[in-house]
């Protein structure tokens, strides 16, 4: 499919913070062309930050491979970017599962909106408990309905539930969790000497061959990052614990990697994640703030036990505030921060409108990718070592400050010629996969393993 080019001025303002945060040139970013000018709709310019996103992820790619290959160009689709943002996959023959859960959703309170997001069973069990209600749409609505939203959402994170009140963009900037987030840089940086010595240099095809990835996230930016960087041809291992699993986005982020379990309280399985984290280039981890400190795995223990590991690391709400350390997913940030009261005022409605993708998962998701290769890049040049965080409310901010639809014509979805000619052999059954949105050189992104199922392979490096 064919798509006029369109370089927007809001583009072009998403592209050079994106380009700035990542500490690369003007004349680096020079070398990135957009295809396409359609637009998801929405009241914020989601296609752009889509584009601007993978872009600066092919750009960091590009200035990984530039010693051999100065100033490549990198392409971005912006057609294929809004759909990879929206689902990459088309299974044959099989359905996914519902990506929500009964009761999570949108739900009147006295005064005003709660989300409640109970897709994982231990969060649904401890919202319903706080409520005192039956496990049931009608029955979650009746019990919040007399409730107000600020004490129903305090108590239900309070008990280990996931919630977020609906707040417009004025309310969250003078709420001190807004004014924390707002004051922290977009991807936070922090650099150590590390003297390595590596034979290691990137492959002008595959440029991420013989670079291990330790991956540690759950849905769904984590994901993203290692999905994108196993396409470049990283060996990407995944660790759930036992009881994790993600039905509905197992086969959209599962490509190319190899996927594993340890529950990190038994010795056997402690061992055996310190022997993977001793020996990867990558770690890429989504857990709460706290949660690798609680279990020994803190930022000075993986310093200390890998001098030279480019560590990533997200988290939903921001890692400063009275929220650093609160549970958090997309669409709860979304509710948090203004973004879906700003859509229902918009649409002119009553209820919460949320962006038509899940954008901050997908877009946060792109440039902890886009850090892990700078960090790569960087590592291999000047011997430094880089540890990075990023959060999704930092995301939100980077696109709330550019209110205003987006131009073009209004995205359609995918197209049949849109999609590859070769059958995925999923776990699940066969399946498409939509062509890559990103173009580096002559290189495109290329998945070596199906999606898998979580628990699938055993926890080593692949021989």
């Amino acid at each position: 499919m064919t798509h006029p080019s369109r370089t927007p001025a809001v583009f072009q303002s998403l592209l050079g913070e994106l380009v700035t945060a990542l500490d690369l040139s003007a004349a680096q970013a020079a070398n990135l062309q957009v295809r396409g000018n359609d637009s998801l709709a929405s009241c914020f310019p989601v296609s752009d930050l889509a584009t601007a996103a993978i872009g600066v992820a092919g750009l960091a790619a590009a200035d990984l491979l530039a010693e051999g290959a100065p100033g490549l160009p990198v392409q971005v689709d912006r057609y294929l970017a809004a759909a990879w943002f929206k689902t990459s996959l088309r299974p044959l023959g099989w359905e996914l599962p519902a990506v929500w859960d009964a009761i999570t959703g949108d739900y009147r309170t006295r005064d005003g909106w709660l989300r409640l997001h109970a897709n994982a069973p231990h969060h649904r069990e401890r919202a319903l408990a706080v409520l005192g209600c039956a496990n049931s749409h009608d029955a979650v609505a009746q019990a919040m309905a007399g409730g107000s939203g600020e004490d129903l959402e305090t108590a239900i994170v309070a008990a280990g539930g996931c919630a977020a009140k609906l707040r417009t963009q004025a309310e969250w900037q003078a709420h001190p969790q807004g004014q924390a987030v707002g004051a922290e840089p977009l991807i936070a940086q922090e650099w150590t000497v590390a003297d390595i010595a590596s034979n290691w240099r990137p492959d002008p095809q595959r440029p991420l061959q013989g670079i291990r990835v330790l991956d540690l996230t759950r849905i769904l930016a984590g994901p993203i990052a290692t999905r994108l960087l196993a396409g470049l041809g990283a060996e990407v291992l995944r660790i759930d614990p036992p009881d994790w699993d993600e039905p509905a986005q197992a086969p959209e982020v599962t490509l190319g990697k190899r996927c594993a379990r340890l529950d990190l309280r038994r010795p056997a399985d402690r061992q055996r994640f310190e022997a993977l984290l001793t020996s990867a280039d990558i770690l890429v981890h989504g857990y709460r703030a706290d949660a690798l400190e609680r279990l020994g795995y803190g930022v000075a223990a993986r310093r200390a036990a890998n001098p030279g590991l480019i560590d990533i690391s997200l988290c939903a709400y921001g890692w400063s505030g009275p929220w650093a350390l609160r549970r958090g997913y997309d669409s709860l940030v979304q509710m948090s921060c203004g973004i879906a009261a700003a859509g229902r005022e918009w649409q002119g409605g009553e209820q919460p409108v949320p962006l038509p993708v899940q954008a901050l998962d997908h877009a946060t998701g792109y440039l902890m990718a886009a850090a892990a290769l700078r960090g790569l890049a960087l590592r291999q040049r000047e011997r430094r070592a880089m540890t990075a965080r990023l959060s999704l409310a930092r995301t939100a901010v980077l696109l709330t400050e550019r209110p205003g639809a987006s131009g073009g014509p209004a995205y359609g979805g995918p197209e049949e010629g849109d999609y590859g000619e070769t059958q995925e052999p999923t776990a699940w059954g066969p399946a498409l996969r939509l062509r890559s949105p990103l173009r580096i050189g002559e290189v495109e992104l290329q998945w070596r393993r199906p999606a898998t199922r979580l628990g699938s392979a055993t926890a080593d490096w692949s021989r």
